[in-house]
């Protein structure tokens, strides 16, 4: 299976936020697994702002620590291996991590020495280790956040320090309802990205209307779309990205619960994008907060969407085509996918 939208910042063990907040002597709100998980994970749908509250139980005990962003970097290719993910590319923001050089600091930490550009390398060299160690490709793309403009130049920057060493892609994460129009520090971050090859996806359509959508499409010159739901609200623009296979990153588990869409999976957008083979992946989004695996995700879509087989091994195709790796990578990624599938026959390989 092939992976293009998860947070790292929401797929940490449960377990390592309780043995870093012991190690660093910092209080949680729960003190067992069971009450940690009850905190920190949704089972119902919910609001957008709901959900990105649950960060707040949790983040302080990671960011600032350069032992536990590593390991978080390296845990999380663990689990991704044995979900049998082959490719995966996670997301998150260096700033959020960080405590210095970065106004402000997020999670009321305190100002400490760890800058974003050694957030970059922490994380690097953990998803390195992983790699190694459990036989899975993991690269990163580096998050821009809507409320924080100003964040948006540094990202692009670290995106080109970082290119060769893991790091290939920049997105736009946030409140949909913060526009480039009002925020001009993320066009011209993705002005840079497009003048330096620095390949671009965006957070659109998630709770936001078609409009923001056509702006990270138009104005930001994005590649692919995170999430994209409320996409098909424009049937125009809708038949002009389905016509130029613009990928939609699709996180059904996670649209429910957010409140993005109908929490009825027989409703959901998803349908309509599989009805008109469009060009999308299925992805966790932030599996610690939904309590989810890949797994889940793929089961949810076969038992309420009608998913086939085939309709997965399109989906994985797909996705690995609209990864953000080098083109020789890629081919070797497909390789690896068509003769998993048995399709080597079919293909140019």
């Amino acid at each position: 299976m092939v992976e293009l939208h998860v947070h790292l910042d929401g797929a940490i063990r449960l377990e390592t936020i309780l043995d870093v907040a012991k190690k660093r002597g910092i209080q949680l709100e729960a003190e067992t697994l069971v009450d940690l998980t009850k905190l920190c994970t949704m089972e119902e749908p919910a609001t957008l702002t709901e959900f990105l509250s649950k960060f707040n139980h949790y983040m302080h005990v990671i960011a600032g620590d350069r032992d536990a962003i590593k390991r978080i970097a390296y845990e999380f290719v663990e689990t991704k291996a044995k979900e049998g993910v082959v490719y995966v590319e996670v997301r998150y923001s260096p700033h959020f991590l960080a405590n210095c050089s970065v106004t402000p600091i997020s999670w009321n930490q305190k100002e400490g020495d760890l800058t974003p550009d050694e957030v970059v390398s922490l994380v690097n060299q953990g998803l390195s280790e992983g790699e190694k160690d459990f036989n899975i490709t993991v690269r990163s793309i580096l998050c821009c956040m809507r409320h924080m403009p100003d964040w948006s130049m540094d990202v692009v920057e670290l995106c080109k320090k970082y290119r060769n060493d893991g790091v290939v892609a920049m997105d736009l994460a946030g409140d949909e309802s913060l526009n480039c129009q009002a925020y001009p520090g993320h066009r011209r971050a993705y002005e840079e990205a497009v003048r330096s090859g620095i390949h671009r996806t965006v957070h659109a359509g998630e709770v936001g209307p078609p409009a923001v959508v056509r702006e990270a499409v138009e104005i930001l010159k994005a590649e692919r779309i995170g999430h994209g739901y409320h996409t098909i609200e424009d049937e125009a623009l809708y038949k002009q990205l389905l016509k130029d296979h613009m990928h939609f990153e699709v996180c059904p588990i996670s649209s429910k619960l957010t409140g993005a869409c109908d929490p009825d999976f027989t409703k959901h957008p998803l349908i309509r994008f599989k009805e008109d083979q469009a060009n999308y992946s299925l992805n966790t989004d932030d599996p610690l907060i939904f309590n989810s695996t890949l797994d889940s995700d793929y089961r949810t879509v076969k038992k309420y969407m009608g998913f086939t087989e085939e309709e997965f091994k399109r989906v994985n195709i797909n996705s690995a085509n609209s990864s953000f790796l080098p083109e020789k990578e890629k081919e070797k990624l497909l390789k690896r996918l068509y003769e998993a599938y048995g399709m080597m026959e079919n293909t140019g390989f």
